[in-house]
């Protein structure tokens, strides 16, 4: 294909694009293919392309690109394949950044594991955010630096050469062979990197696997950009109210919380996450050096959450991964008194991740037993005081509920409290997420966005004019879609009284938790447990099929929560639980209601389920 061709057709493609492309974190959810996610969508796309074909109607037609757009969506796909197209590569070797900085710490990532040497080369300038002596330090990646005038005076190096050049145009990439991994920055849009030579695509899948779990990939908004200037048709746009946006989005947040610490905002819940725990790990190498760390997770919690904690034990020898079962017959107080009892009587640090409520089965712990556990001293083996334990609270369901204010709950023991943005913060409108803390956490606050800088994960401007729009009618929206869910309980409840609901008791409701999520665990048959097991599984199956082919336009099966319209089904089994052990993974139906949907239709539909069965 001819690059004025490929062009021509992508400045149409632009032209013509669904609003979808530019406005939703999820795109197509009705046509999703799990299993075809990474491909399905530009092979589509390119067979369009080949017959010149980029009406509305066509490219609306298109199914879901990517699981999800923190990993990946149209625009950014299609970035990707025309850079591809231009380098005659193949679509895989190109991924796109919303980081300037996390795809250097990829690449050095896979070689600190293979034990591999990597210099970094670089014309211009390092993006600003590079901290070499932290990234060496507390990531434990190692690197040798080179500056460079031109891509020519690179010479041959007995391991990986990264070469980073930050320029307007993302997509021209100079041609090099002693270059692996070739880097594109731009300051405001982010970056690209382009995998060079067949030696080196076993690093594609762990490049993208950090975008997915510690970054997100150049956003809908900034791949639009680069798409514009690669067609030449990109005009200077007005600056973006990004001071002002940033400061009410801030102030919102305090508003909703009542933390006295200022919030941290990050491009998803996933890259605030991952500030918080190196924010964490870098305070402890500074003030109990030589003490190992232990981040205690819930088995069976968010596969992002369990999958990024075990992916930074990895990487450092003094840090490990510890169970923490908090739900169904396991009660979350008791295991962290146990926890933290064995963590004390070795001397280390210990980092606790939990949601409250709990995900998928929506459990609430008693909370005064909580902070008692959490705030209990204890001794190591020798008699010494124990470090005391980090909460980190992932109150995604509720973000509406005080924990860290004057006198609330938690104000007393340490007390990081973040959300996932892309739920009810921007009501599915983008995917950035925040952090706040109490008075006991200043100073973990300000490791924690050294991390979040170093990592180059802050929200885009894009970001935060979405939140400072969305959020000040947040907690209106999470109380319209727990009265829809409270009554779509206790209908199921009627209609199928033998189905187990797991949601949040009334008085739990009164108290503030009010979340618009429920898991359902519908009634089996079968004369052995394997029989039983086989045939709930076919019936969730059954239900969210129905559910979402009679209710196309407002059923989804994705694991969405928060949104503001429609009804969100999945099985956190096969999504959510994506990197959880088997053991641990829960095969029931998770349900998300939003407070503008067809109540009515929904329980029609699902009588007429209960009815086939």
């Amino acid at each position: 294909m001819k690059a004025t061709t490929m062009i021509n057709y992508i400045k149409d493609v632009l032209e013509n694009m669904p609003n979808g492309w530019l406005n939703l974190t999820t795109h197509r959810l009705d046509i999703y293919d799990e299993k075809l996610a990474k491909s399905q969508f530009l092979e589509q796309f390119e067979t369009l392309c080949n017959s010149n074909n980029s009406e509305a109607s066509a490219l609306y037609e298109l199914p879901t690109a990517f699981d999800y757009i923190r990993l990946g969506h149209p625009l950014s796909c299609v970035l990707e394949w025309a850079i591809a197209k231009l380098n005659n590569t193949t679509n895989e070797n190109v991924i796109s950044f919303s980081s300037k900085t996390a795809p250097i710490l990829a690449v050095l990532r896979k070689n600190l594991l293979e034990n591999k040497n990597t210099q970094i080369v670089y014309k211009g300038e390092l993006p600003n955010s590079f901290d070499a002596e932290t990234i060496r330090n507390i990531y434990g990646y190692q690197f040798e630096l080179q500056q460079v005038n031109s891509i020519s005076e690179i010479s041959e190096f007995d391991g990986s050469t990264i070469f980073i050049s930050q320029q307007e145009d993302l997509c021209n990439f100079e041609p090099a062979s002693v270059v692996d991994f070739h880097i594109n920055i731009n300051q405001q849009l982010g970056s690209i990197i382009l995998v060079n030579g067949k030696e080196n695509e076993s690093y594609v899948s762990e490049i993208q696997h950090v975008r997915r779990r510690e970054t997100i990939a150049m956003t809908p908004a900034n791949s639009f950009k680069a798409l514009k200037i690669l067609v030449k048709d990109f005009t200077n746009e007005a600056s973006s109210n990004l001071d002002t946006n940033r400061k009410a989005v801030k102030e919102t947040i305090k508003e909703i919380t009542e933390s006295p610490t200022s919030a941290l905002v990050a491009s998803s819940g996933l890259s605030i996450q991952y500030a918080i725990l190196m924010g964490l790990i870098h305070d402890a190498k500074e003030n109990h050096a030589g003490k190992n760390i232990k981040i205690v997770v819930p088995p069976n919690c968010y596969g992002g959450t369990n999958d990024q904690a075990r992916r930074v034990a990895a990487c450092l020898d003094n840090v490990d991964v510890v169970d923490l079962p908090v739900d169904g017959e396991n009660d979350m107080v008791q295991s962290i008194e146990q926890v933290l009892t064995k963590i004390a009587n070795e001397d280390a640090i210990p980092y606790i991740i939990a949601e409250i409520p709990t995900n998928p089965r929506v459990e609430v712990p008693n909370l005064l037993q909580l902070r008692d556990a959490l705030s209990k001293e204890r001794k190591t083996a020798t008699g010494s005081i124990a470090v005391d334990p980090v909460f980190i609270l992932d109150q995604t369901f509720c973000p509406n509920v005080h924990f860290l204010g004057a006198n609330e709950i938690l104000s007393t023991v340490r007390t990081i409290s973040f959300a996932s943005g892309s739920k009810f913060p921007s009501g599915g409108k983008c995917t950035a997420g925040y952090c706040v803390g109490n008075n006991k956490t200043q100073r973990l606050m300000d490791k924690i966005e050294f991390h979040l800088h170093l990592c180059d994960n802050e929200a885009t401007a894009f970001q935060y004019e979405i939140l400072a729009k969305q959020m000040p009618s947040m907690n209106q929206r999470i109380q319209d879609a727990y009265v829809n869910t409270r009554e779509f309980v206790n209908f199921i409840h009627d209609v199928l009284p033998e189905a187990k609901i797991n949601f949040v008791s009334k008085e739990l409701a009164q108290q503030g938790f009010t979340p618009s999520v429920f898991s359902l665990d519908l009634p089996t048959k079968g004369n052995t447990d394997e029989e039983r097991e086989e045939y709930k599984r076919a019936l969730n199956l059954k239900l969210i099929n129905l559910m979402i082919t009679e209710i196309p336009n407002e059923s989804k099966y994705c694991v969405s929560y928060g949104q503001l319209n429609g009804c969100y089904w999945t099985i956190p089994a096969t999504s959510t639980q994506g990197t959880t052990k088997e053991g641990d993974k829960d095969y029931i139906a998770r349900v998300a209601l939003s407070p503008n949907m067809d109540l009515e239709l929904h329980k029609k539909v699902f009588l007429d389920f209960v009815k086939s069965i």
